[in-house]
C-alpha cells in the first residue's frame, strides 16, 4: 500500500463529508437539525486528521456512508413535512408569454420565498437544474404562477440564463462564473456567491423581483410540452404491490438506476445511449441532474392488467437518493430477498462531492452492483478497494 492509495481513500471520505454536509446545510434552512449528525460529523473528521493506514481510511470513508444516509433521512422528513409527500405531476417544459424568474440550485425554501413574493405580481416562475422535482411537490405546484421547468442540468446554465429573459437566483452550488450578458440580473442565496455578483442575505427579494420587472420576459408561448414527474418514495412504494406483480408475472424483467452528477465530458453521451438501449419489459429509475441525459426521451409504459407503470420514474434530486434506496428496500421486502438479489442494476455518473457522499451510502449498505463509467481517476484505487471490501462481506455473509 502506498500513501497515494490511502490519501485517494481520505479525498475520497471528504468528498462525501462536503456532500453530506450540504444536504445537513438544506435540512437546516427548514427548521430541521440532529445534534448526534453534527457530533458524527466531527469524530470522523478528527479519526481524518489521524495517521491512519489504508483500511482504516476505508473504514472511514463506509463511515461517512453510514453518516450520510442518515443525513439524507433528515433531509427527507424537512422536505416531505414541510411541502408533502411529491404527486405524480406532468410538469411543463416549455416556457409561456410573460415576465420570469428561474430559480436553479437545490434549495426548496428559497423557492418558496420566490413563488410567495412574485404573487399577484405577473411574473411567472421557472425551475432548472436540481430544482426541477419541486413541480411535484404539493405546497410548491399549488402556486399558479409555478410554469415548470426552463432549460437542462447546471453545466448548460451559460446558455440557458443568456437566453433566459428574466432574472435568476442561484440558491446553491453549481454555479458557473456568469457571463457579462446575464451578470446584471443573476443573484445568489445562502451559501452561494460569486465576486460582482450580487447576493441576497435577507429574505427580502425585490432586487431579484425589480430585475425580473425589467427584463423583456418571453414574447409568447412556446408549443406546450411536458414530462411526468413525482415518483418518490411514498409514491412508487404505494405502487408496490401492482409492480411486485408485474415482475412475477414477467412483465418488468429488470430495474434500472440511472442518476448522479451530470458534466461536460463526452463519453457521458452513454448514459443517453445506455437508456435507449434498456429493453423495453425494464424499468429506469432516476435521480439528480443526470436525468436530463435521456428525461425528455419518450420512454413508454409497461402496461399491467390496467394500469399504465411509466417506464422512466424521476425519483427526484441527488439527496432523493434515500427514495430510490426506500423503493429498493421495499421492493427487497416484498420479494423476500436480499437487496443485492433484486433485479436491480444501478449506474451513477460523478462530477462532485453530493455524488460521492450517495455512492458512500451505497456501498455503507452492502449495495454492491453498482457501476461508475465516469469515476474520477484520482480516487479511482480508493473505489476499487471500497467495492472489493463489500464484495468480500457479502460472499462472506452468502
Amino acid at each position: 500500500m502506498c500513501i497515494r492509495d490511502r490519501s485517494s481513500t481520505k479525498e475520497l471520505a471528504i468528498y462525501g463529508i462536503k456532500g453530506g454536509a450540504a444536504y445537513l446545510h438544506h435540512a437546516k434552512q427548514l427548521g430541521f437539525e440532529d445534534d448526534l449528525l453534527y457530533e458524527e460529523l466531527q469524530n470522523i473528521l478528527h479519526l481524518l486528521r489521524g495517521n491512519i493506514n489504508l483500511n482504516e481510511a476505508l473504514n472511514l470513508a463506509l463511515r461517512v456512508g453510514g453518516w450520510n444516509y442518515q443525513v439524507m433521512e433528515l433531509l427527507d422528513k424537512a422536505n416531505t413535512e414541510t411541502y408533502g409527500h411529491p404527486e405524480i405531476s406532468s410538469m411543463r417544459v416549455t416556457p409561456v408569454k410573460g415576465k420570469c424568474i428561474v430559480v436553479s440550485g437545490h434549495d426548496l425554501r428559497d423557492l418558496e420565498l420566490v413563488l410567495k413574493q412574485t404573487e399577484g405580481k405577473g411574473i411567472n416562475v421557472y425551475t432548472h437544474g436540481e430544482m426541477l422535482p419541486c413541480n411535484a411537490y404539493p405546497k410548491l405546484k399549488k402556486y399558479k404562477h409555478l410554469i415548470g421547468n426552463y432549460g437542462g442540468p447546471w453545466q448548460r446554465q451559460k446558455l440557458d440564463f443568456d437566453k433566459f429573459p428574466g432574472s435568476v437566483l442561484m440558491t446553491t452550488n453549481c454555479l458557473i462564473e456568469p457571463k457579462q450578458t446575464y451578470s446584471n440580473r443573476i443573484f445568489t442565496r445562502s451559501s452561494v456567491g460569486f465576486k460582482g455578483i450580487r447576493h441576497i442575505d435577507n429574505d427580502d427579494l425585490s432586487e431579484l423581483i425589480q430585475a425580473a420587472l425589467n427584463q423583456p420576459g418571453f414574447s409568447e408561448d412556446e408549443p406546450k410540452k411536458e414530462i411526468t414527474i413525482g415518483f418518490a418514495r411514498n409514491t412508487v412504494i404505494n405502487l408496490a404491490g401492482v409492480i411486485v406483480d408485474a415482475v412475477k408475472k414477467g412483465k418488468i424483467k429488470h430495474f434500472f438506476l440511472i442518476g448522479g452528477c451530470d458534466g461536460y465530458e463526452l463519453e457521458r453521451t452513454y448514459y443517453t445511449d445506455l437508456a435507449k438501449m434498456i429493453p423495453k419489459d425494464c424499468v429506469i429509475l432516476t435521480l439528480a441532474c443526470g436525468k436530463y441525459r435521456f428525461n425528455m426521451l419518450d420512454h413508454g409504459f409497461i402496461e399491467h392488467e390496467g394500469t399504465k407503470i411509466p417506464r422512466l420514474l424521476d425519483c427526484g434530486q441527488c439527496n432523493d437518493a434515500y427514495s430510490a434506496i426506500q423503493i429498493a428496500l421495499a421492493l427487497s421486502k416484498a420479494f423476500n430477498v436480499g437487496i443485492n438479489d433484486l433485479p436491480l442494476s444501478i449506474v451513477l455518473s460523478w462530477f462532485e462531492q453530493k455524488a460521492v457522499a450517495v455512492f458512500l451510502t451505497l456501498l455503507h449498505l452492502s449495495l454492491i452492483h453498482i457501476s461508475e463509467p465516469t469515476r474520477p481517476e484520482r480516487i479511482s484505487y480508493a473505489v476499487f478497494c471500497l467495492k472489493k471490501k463489500k464484495q468480500e462481506q457479502a460472499l462472506i455473509l452468502n
